[in-house]
């Protein structure tokens, strides 16, 4: 069964160790029930991420010039496999020499049966998520596909208060509301839900819903497993999921053709897989998926900036009301206790 959704308030009482003599509301116990749970470290590891991940859209669009969507996808995941699973390799190998030279023996605890099907399920939807985004693109307009894909965050809060048991504070819940809004601001004056851009309407807004699902089973596998390792079982399902369907539908000719697609599809595996990619799954560690995808929503305005500095693209005030509101959610959102993985996994 399903939990009710609780809007938790903050009693300055539960600071008191004390019940018999309640406590009074200095200033000095505000400040501190303020900072209590947010790491600032942590939350530039995740701004970091963020502008990383913001290049995906600047390098799919080089890519795509000469190679497929799915074929765009698979070569990011190549890249990052090929780079930090042999980094990984030989990190794990000079780990054993040392064990043995100083005559220790490591036993890592064996991964279940549950974690091993959690770990297929991740690379799965990652894979569903990531190829949909990219074929949005080529159905439907640019702004309708950010519009959509910014749904995430309130699929990630509902299967999180649906499926685990979250439960949020009306801090975080308000929040959510102002940063939605600011992601609708960015598009919706172009949101077309009819004609030929169905299909590509579509295909964002299950690519919302998948990435919500990667989101939430990323953040119990980080329990257990490095950032490094669910990033690197993601891609290689990922691998065997794209290769087959990539030469069933269009042969072996998915290689880029200019040195331009090589360094477009290497700074994606690099630089939004490998840097991005990798400090969000370690971003679990700190925050909530709920946190973490309402966070994500200041990329479509970031993406905006960099296509505007590299392509020349306008930039209207909808990119500008959108930051402003994306930044006001945030702010509301990250002095909640909703944005910890501790206050997530509690329940």
């Amino acid at each position: 069964m399903t939990q009710p959704l609780q809007i938790q308030a903050d009693p300055l009482s539960s600071l008191t160790s004390s019940p018999q003599v309640p406590p009074q509301p200095t200033s000095e116990m505000i400040t501190d029930h303020t900072d209590r749970s947010f790491d600032w470290s942590a939350a530039i590891s995740l701004a970091v991420a963020l502008i990383a991940v913001s290049f995906a859209a600047i390098f799919m669009r080089y890519s795509e010039v000469e190679i497929s969507a799915n074929a765009t996808v698979l070569w990011r995941f190549l890249v990052f496999t090929m780079t930090f699973g042999t980094i990984r390799a030989i990190g794990e190998l000079r780990q054993r020499w040392t064990a043995q030279a100083d005559g220790e023996r490591e036993v890592s605890p064996p991964i279940s049966a549950h974690q091993w099907v959690l770990l297929g399920a991740v690379g799965a939807i990652a894979t569903a998520s990531l190829v949909l985004w990219a074929m949005s693109l080529t159905r439907t307009s640019v702004a309708n596909s950010v519009l959509l894909n910014n749904l995430t965050p309130l699929f990630t809060t509902l299967g999180g208060w649906l499926f685990l048991g979250q439960r949020f504070e009306r801090r975080f819940i308000v929040g959510l509301g102002v940063a939605l809004i600011g992601a609708f601001a960015l598009g919706a004056s172009d949101l077309h839900l009819g004609g030929t851009t169905l299909v590509g309407d579509a295909y964002a807004l299950l690519s919302a819903v998948f990435l919500a699902a990667y989101f939430l089973l990323a953040e119990r596998l980080r329990d257990r497993f490095s950032a490094t390792t669910i990033l690197l079982c993601r891609c290689s399902i990922g691998i065997v999921i794209l290769v087959p369907l990539i030469l069933v539908t269009e042969g072996v000719h998915f290689w880029p053709t200019t040195s331009t697609g090589w360094l477009a599809v290497i700074a994606l595996g690099i630089i939004c897989e490998g840097l991005g990619q990798r400090l969000l799954a370690k971003s679990f560690e700190k925050f909530s998926s709920s946190f973490i995808s309402l966070f994500l929503l200041l990329e479509p305005p970031l993406s905006a900036l960099f296509a505007w500095f590299i392509f020349s693209e306008q930039m209207g005030i909808s990119n500008l009301i959108s930051f402003i509101l994306v930044s006001i959610g945030l702010y509301l959102a990250k002095f909640s206790h909703s944005t910890s993985h501790e206050a997530a996994t509690a329940n």
